[in-house]
Protein backbone atom coordinates (compact mmCIF):
# COMPACT_ATOMS: atom_id res chain seq x y z
CA UNK A 1 0.00 0.00 0.00
CA UNK A 2 2.83 2.46 0.92
CA UNK A 3 4.84 1.30 -2.21
CA UNK A 4 1.51 2.28 -4.02
CA UNK A 5 0.99 5.60 -2.38
CA UNK A 6 4.83 6.42 -2.85
CA UNK A 7 3.78 5.67 -7.07
CA UNK A 8 1.26 8.36 -7.17
CA UNK A 9 2.83 10.87 -4.91
CA UNK A 10 6.21 10.79 -7.65
CA UNK A 11 3.73 10.73 -10.56
CA UNK A 12 2.00 14.11 -8.93
CA UNK A 13 5.21 15.79 -8.14
CA UNK A 14 5.74 18.84 -9.54
CA UNK A 15 9.44 19.43 -8.18
CA UNK A 16 12.07 17.86 -11.40
CA UNK A 17 8.62 17.57 -13.18
CA UNK A 18 8.74 19.16 -16.99
CA UNK A 19 4.85 19.66 -16.67
CA UNK A 20 5.37 23.48 -15.85
CA UNK A 21 7.59 24.05 -18.88
CA UNK A 22 5.41 22.02 -20.53
CA UNK A 23 1.94 22.42 -19.52
CA UNK A 24 1.83 26.12 -20.81
CA UNK A 25 2.90 24.81 -24.45
CA UNK A 26 0.72 22.23 -24.76
CA UNK A 27 -2.24 24.52 -23.63
CA UNK A 28 -1.50 27.08 -26.77
CA UNK A 29 -2.02 23.46 -29.14
CA UNK A 30 -5.19 22.95 -27.26
CA UNK A 31 -6.35 26.09 -28.04
CA UNK A 32 -5.53 25.66 -32.06
CA UNK A 33 -7.77 22.44 -31.30
CA UNK A 34 -10.71 24.05 -30.49
CA UNK A 35 -10.46 26.92 -33.08
CA UNK A 36 -10.45 23.59 -35.55
CA UNK A 37 -12.70 22.31 -34.07
CA UNK A 38 -15.14 25.48 -34.21
CA UNK A 39 -14.47 25.19 -37.86
CA UNK A 40 -14.96 21.97 -38.77
CA UNK A 41 -18.82 22.45 -36.95
CA UNK A 42 -19.60 25.32 -39.32
CA UNK A 43 -18.43 23.24 -42.41
CA UNK A 44 -15.19 24.70 -42.77
CA UNK A 45 -13.19 22.09 -44.77
CA UNK A 46 -10.42 21.65 -42.17
CA UNK A 47 -9.82 18.26 -42.17
CA UNK A 48 -6.61 16.47 -43.30
CA UNK A 49 -6.25 12.56 -44.05
CA UNK A 50 -4.75 10.62 -41.15
CA UNK A 51 -2.52 8.47 -43.76
CA UNK A 52 -0.77 11.30 -44.66
CA UNK A 53 1.20 12.27 -41.01
CA UNK A 54 2.58 8.68 -40.99
CA UNK A 55 5.94 9.07 -42.24
CA UNK A 56 6.25 12.87 -40.24
CA UNK A 57 4.93 10.74 -37.34
CA UNK A 58 7.96 8.42 -37.61
CA UNK A 59 10.66 11.09 -38.67
CA UNK A 60 9.90 13.30 -35.31
CA UNK A 61 9.56 9.87 -33.35
CA UNK A 62 13.30 9.16 -34.71
CA UNK A 63 14.56 11.87 -33.39
CA UNK A 64 12.48 12.66 -30.06
CA UNK A 65 14.20 9.02 -29.49
CA UNK A 66 17.94 10.73 -30.71
CA UNK A 67 17.77 13.61 -28.75
CA UNK A 68 16.75 11.51 -25.40
CA UNK A 69 19.25 9.50 -25.95
CA UNK A 70 21.91 11.92 -26.66
CA UNK A 71 21.39 13.41 -23.35
CA UNK A 72 21.29 10.74 -21.37
CA UNK A 73 24.47 9.92 -22.77
CA UNK A 74 26.08 13.01 -21.18
CA UNK A 75 24.34 13.01 -18.71
CA UNK A 76 26.02 9.37 -17.89
CA UNK A 77 28.78 10.09 -19.22
CA UNK A 78 29.34 13.46 -16.17
CA UNK A 79 28.08 10.72 -13.52
CA UNK A 80 30.78 8.42 -14.29
CA UNK A 81 33.78 11.28 -14.35
CA UNK A 82 32.50 12.19 -11.07
CA UNK A 83 32.73 8.67 -10.07
CA UNK A 84 36.23 8.46 -11.24
CA UNK A 85 37.05 11.21 -9.39
CA UNK A 86 35.56 10.49 -6.28
CA UNK A 87 37.50 6.79 -6.37
CA UNK A 88 40.70 8.31 -7.28
CA UNK A 89 40.12 10.93 -4.19
CA UNK A 90 40.07 8.58 -1.92
CA UNK A 91 42.55 6.36 -3.23
CA UNK A 92 45.47 9.62 -3.71
CA UNK A 93 44.19 10.49 0.05
CA UNK A 94 45.01 7.09 1.46
CA UNK A 95 48.15 7.12 -0.05
CA UNK A 96 49.38 10.50 1.03
CA UNK A 97 48.05 10.09 4.94
CA UNK A 98 49.90 6.73 4.96
CA UNK A 99 52.98 5.89 2.40
CA UNK A 100 54.40 9.64 3.00
CA UNK A 101 57.15 9.30 6.14
CA UNK A 102 56.83 11.82 8.57
CA UNK A 103 59.84 12.98 10.62
CA UNK A 104 59.33 15.89 11.79
CA UNK A 105 56.19 17.70 12.89
CA UNK A 106 55.69 20.19 9.93
CA UNK A 107 55.81 17.14 7.78
CA UNK A 108 52.45 16.50 9.50
CA UNK A 109 51.35 20.00 8.48
CA UNK A 110 52.11 19.73 5.11
CA UNK A 111 50.81 16.64 4.93
CA UNK A 112 47.10 17.60 6.35
CA UNK A 113 47.53 20.74 3.73
CA UNK A 114 47.74 18.18 0.61
CA UNK A 115 44.52 16.15 1.98
CA UNK A 116 42.42 19.87 1.95
CA UNK A 117 43.92 20.55 -1.33
CA UNK A 118 42.76 17.08 -2.65
CA UNK A 119 38.85 18.19 -0.93
CA UNK A 120 39.57 21.66 -2.43
CA UNK A 121 40.06 20.02 -5.89
CA UNK A 122 36.69 18.29 -6.06
CA UNK A 123 34.78 21.79 -4.42
CA UNK A 124 36.98 23.92 -6.93
CA UNK A 125 35.86 21.21 -9.83
CA UNK A 126 32.22 22.31 -8.81
CA UNK A 127 32.24 25.09 -8.74
CA UNK A 128 33.79 25.59 -12.19
CA UNK A 129 31.39 23.46 -13.78
CA UNK A 130 28.81 25.76 -12.21
CA UNK A 131 30.26 29.22 -13.24
CA UNK A 132 30.42 30.22 -9.49
CA UNK A 133 32.45 32.47 -7.72
CA UNK A 134 35.06 30.55 -5.17
CA UNK A 135 33.38 29.94 -1.97
CA UNK A 136 33.90 29.12 1.30
CA UNK A 137 34.35 25.73 0.68
CA UNK A 138 37.97 26.21 -0.93
CA UNK A 139 39.14 29.33 0.88
CA UNK A 140 39.06 27.49 4.10
CA UNK A 141 40.98 24.89 2.68
CA UNK A 142 43.55 26.45 1.27
CA UNK A 143 46.72 29.19 2.44
CA UNK A 144 46.16 32.93 2.53
CA UNK A 145 48.62 33.17 -0.68
CA UNK A 146 46.83 30.15 -2.22
CA UNK A 147 43.70 31.79 -2.31
CA UNK A 148 45.03 34.96 -3.56
CA UNK A 149 46.62 33.14 -6.81
CA UNK A 150 43.09 31.34 -6.95
CA UNK A 151 41.40 34.50 -7.52
CA UNK A 152 43.85 35.25 -10.24
CA UNK A 153 43.36 32.02 -12.18
CA UNK A 154 40.61 30.90 -14.64
CA UNK A 155 41.11 27.11 -13.77
CA UNK A 156 41.43 26.74 -9.71
CA UNK A 157 40.65 23.27 -9.77
CA UNK A 158 44.01 22.30 -12.55
CA UNK A 159 45.78 25.23 -10.32
CA UNK A 160 44.76 23.35 -7.33
CA UNK A 161 46.23 19.79 -9.08
CA UNK A 162 49.14 21.70 -10.07
CA UNK A 163 50.15 22.41 -6.10
CA UNK A 164 49.38 18.85 -5.26
CA UNK A 165 51.96 17.50 -8.14
CA UNK A 166 54.57 20.03 -6.75
CA UNK A 167 53.65 18.79 -3.12
CA UNK A 168 54.42 14.64 -4.56
CA UNK A 169 58.09 16.14 -6.15
CA UNK A 170 59.02 17.67 -3.09
CA UNK A 171 58.46 14.48 -0.94
CA UNK A 172 60.26 12.34 -3.83
CA UNK A 173 62.76 14.44 -3.87
CA UNK A 174 63.03 14.52 0.27
CA UNK A 175 63.18 10.95 -0.41
CA UNK A 176 59.90 10.57 1.71
CA UNK A 177 58.49 8.28 -0.82
CA UNK A 178 60.45 5.89 -3.73
CA UNK A 179 59.74 6.41 -7.71
CA UNK A 180 56.41 3.75 -7.11
CA UNK A 181 55.09 4.88 -5.10
CA UNK A 182 55.14 9.09 -6.87
CA UNK A 183 54.58 7.20 -10.56
CA UNK A 184 51.64 5.40 -8.59
CA UNK A 185 49.93 8.89 -7.12
CA UNK A 186 51.42 10.63 -10.03
CA UNK A 187 48.97 8.75 -12.05
CA UNK A 188 46.53 9.26 -9.58
CA UNK A 189 46.36 12.63 -9.97
CA UNK A 190 46.64 12.72 -13.52
CA UNK A 191 42.85 10.93 -13.45
CA UNK A 192 41.54 13.68 -11.74
CA UNK A 193 42.52 15.95 -14.02
CA UNK A 194 41.38 13.43 -16.59
CA UNK A 195 37.82 13.92 -14.91
CA UNK A 196 37.56 17.42 -15.07
CA UNK A 197 38.74 17.08 -18.39
CA UNK A 198 35.75 14.81 -19.38
CA UNK A 199 33.24 17.39 -17.51
CA UNK A 200 34.80 19.93 -19.30
CA UNK A 201 34.19 18.58 -22.24
CA UNK A 202 30.40 17.71 -21.88
CA UNK A 203 30.52 21.72 -20.37
CA UNK A 204 31.78 22.87 -23.79
CA UNK A 205 30.10 20.82 -26.19
CA UNK A 206 26.59 21.50 -25.99
CA UNK A 207 23.83 20.27 -28.97
CA UNK A 208 24.27 21.84 -32.36
CA UNK A 209 22.26 24.49 -32.31
CA UNK A 210 20.74 23.71 -36.14
CA UNK A 211 19.38 19.99 -34.58
CA UNK A 212 17.88 21.73 -31.56
CA UNK A 213 15.91 24.34 -33.99
CA UNK A 214 15.28 21.88 -36.43
CA UNK A 215 13.70 19.34 -33.71
CA UNK A 216 11.67 22.52 -32.53
CA UNK A 217 10.25 22.88 -35.48
CA UNK A 218 8.83 19.82 -36.63
CA UNK A 219 6.97 19.52 -32.84
CA UNK A 220 5.73 22.52 -33.60
CA UNK A 221 4.13 21.37 -36.90
CA UNK A 222 3.34 18.35 -36.03
CA UNK A 223 1.42 19.66 -32.71
CA UNK A 224 -0.46 22.18 -34.63
CA UNK A 225 -1.48 20.25 -37.50
CA UNK A 226 -2.50 17.50 -35.35
CA UNK A 227 -6.20 18.95 -34.70
CA UNK A 228 -6.75 18.93 -38.17
CA UNK A 229 -6.35 15.44 -38.69
CA UNK A 230 -8.28 14.49 -35.46
CA UNK A 231 -11.11 16.44 -35.63
CA UNK A 232 -13.03 14.24 -38.62
CA UNK A 233 -13.57 11.35 -36.50
CA UNK A 234 -13.58 13.20 -32.78
CA UNK A 235 -14.84 16.29 -33.06
CA UNK A 236 -14.49 18.17 -29.75
CA UNK A 237 -12.48 15.56 -27.97
CA UNK A 238 -9.85 16.58 -30.34
CA UNK A 239 -9.11 19.90 -27.95
CA UNK A 240 -8.13 17.21 -24.96
CA UNK A 241 -6.33 14.56 -27.19
CA UNK A 242 -4.20 17.23 -28.70
CA UNK A 243 -2.98 18.48 -25.30
CA UNK A 244 -2.24 15.01 -24.33
CA UNK A 245 -0.31 14.26 -27.20
CA UNK A 246 1.11 17.67 -27.39
CA UNK A 247 2.20 16.99 -23.50
CA UNK A 248 3.64 13.74 -24.30
CA UNK A 249 5.81 14.62 -27.16
CA UNK A 250 7.23 18.24 -25.79
CA UNK A 251 7.74 16.57 -22.27
CA UNK A 252 9.96 14.47 -24.19
CA UNK A 253 11.93 17.04 -25.49
CA UNK A 254 12.09 19.37 -22.77
CA UNK A 255 13.78 15.95 -19.84
CA UNK A 256 16.53 16.43 -23.21
CA UNK A 257 17.38 19.91 -22.46
CA UNK A 258 17.36 19.40 -18.65
CA UNK A 259 19.48 16.61 -18.25
CA UNK A 260 21.88 17.33 -21.05
CA UNK A 261 23.87 19.53 -19.06
CA UNK A 262 24.03 17.57 -15.54
CA UNK A 263 26.42 20.22 -13.82
CA UNK A 264 23.64 22.52 -12.72
CA UNK A 265 21.72 23.17 -9.78
CA UNK A 266 18.47 21.57 -11.15
CA UNK A 267 15.92 18.89 -9.63
CA UNK A 268 17.16 16.40 -12.32
CA UNK A 269 20.96 17.57 -12.33
CA UNK A 270 23.86 15.24 -10.51
CA UNK A 271 23.68 16.43 -6.70
CA UNK A 272 27.63 17.61 -6.71
CA UNK A 273 27.00 18.98 -3.13
CA UNK A 274 26.62 16.09 -1.78
CA UNK A 275 29.42 14.45 -3.52
CA UNK A 276 31.78 16.69 -2.76
CA UNK A 277 30.41 16.78 1.25
CA UNK A 278 30.92 12.88 1.22
CA UNK A 279 34.64 13.45 -0.31
CA UNK A 280 35.15 15.90 2.84
CA UNK A 281 33.49 13.36 5.07
CA UNK A 282 36.07 10.43 3.36
CA UNK A 283 39.07 12.65 4.15
CA UNK A 284 37.95 13.87 7.66
CA UNK A 285 37.22 10.32 8.41
CA UNK A 286 40.38 9.05 6.93
CA UNK A 287 42.34 11.51 9.09
CA UNK A 288 41.01 10.32 12.14
CA UNK A 289 42.08 7.29 12.00
CA UNK A 290 45.36 7.17 12.25
CA UNK A 291 45.10 7.24 16.39
CA UNK A 292 44.08 3.87 16.31
CA UNK A 293 45.56 2.06 13.47
CA UNK A 294 48.81 3.27 14.21
CA UNK A 295 51.28 0.84 14.97
CA UNK A 296 53.16 0.35 17.76
CA UNK A 297 56.85 1.23 17.96
CA UNK A 298 59.53 -1.08 18.97
CA UNK A 299 60.01 -0.39 22.64
CA UNK A 300 56.05 -0.80 22.96
CA UNK A 301 56.45 -4.02 21.25
CA UNK A 302 59.31 -4.93 23.62
CA UNK A 303 57.30 -4.16 26.80
CA UNK A 304 54.27 -6.36 25.52
CA UNK A 305 55.90 -9.14 24.82
CA UNK A 306 58.43 -8.72 27.60
CA UNK A 307 61.58 -9.71 25.32
CA UNK A 308 64.73 -8.77 27.28
CA UNK A 309 66.92 -6.36 26.06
Amino acid sequence: MLERLSWFRLALQLKGSVLPSVLPRSLICGLMGILVAILHGQGVPVVLPTRESLIPSIVLGLLLVFRTNTAYDRFWEGRKCWGTLIINTRNLARQLWIAIQEQNPPDRQEKIAALQLLEAFAWATKQHLRQEPMGEQVTRLVSQHQNLQLQETSNRPLEIAFWLGDYLQQQYQKQRIDSYQMTAMTQLLDRLVEALSGCERILRTPMPLAYAIHLKQLLLIYCLALPFQLVKDCGWFTVPLVIVVSFTLLGIEEIGIEIENPFGRDANDLPLDAICETISRNIHDLMQLESSTALPSVDQLKDLQQIPE
